[in-house]
């Protein structure tokens, strides 16, 4: 399950750490397992708890308390508006049902094509600059406005 490469990737995050306290490379070693596989499956996060010596219960926490760890295969493109407080007040929710819509995809669901997915998320970061989402758990994009987000969608469809 887990290859030779992504061991040694997985030992340079532990050696960053007290001997003692090989489980606070958790985050990294699923970081490293989304990168190479796409998301976390049940079998990686066993893989993983194997190799940092933790319970597995352990490792599925931190795996499904962060939203930045797919549990599934998502599209090509990892759409996360933000609908906390903050940016609700100012559309956050108009903007994800807007992206839903313009999409043909419920919330938490991949488009047919496999091109996209759309999520809800927790906080950003970026209050003053609602609504906002983040693309691919990379780039942040502010005061998404439909046309915006229309503007975006229309990029990312054609660079497919």
């Amino acid at each position: 399950m887990i290859s030779e490469s992504t061991k040694a990737r997985f030992a340079r995050e532990v050696a960053k750490f007290p001997a003692d306290q090989k489980q606070s490379a958790v985050m990294a070693c699923l970081a490293i397992v989304q990168q190479e596989q796409g998301h976390v499956s049940q079998e990686s996060e066993l893989a993983v708890a194997d190799y940092l010596g933790m319970p597995p219960i352990a490792v599925h926490e931190v795996t499904t308390f962060y939203n930045m760890y797919n549990q599934a295969p998502t599209g090509k493109y990892k759409l996360n508006v933000c609908t906390n407080l903050p940016c609700q007040l100012r559309d956050g929710e108009k903007a994800l049902e807007h992206v839903c819509s313009r999409l043909n995809v419920e919330e938490g669901g991949t488009t047919a094509d496999g091109l996209f997915t759309v999520q809800k998320s927790e906080c950003l970061g970026a209050c003053a600059d609602a609504p906002v989402m983040l693309v691919n758990d990379r780039q942040m994009l502010s005061f998404m406005s439909n046309e915006r987000l229309d503007e975006l969608l229309t990029l990312l469809k054609n660079s497919k």
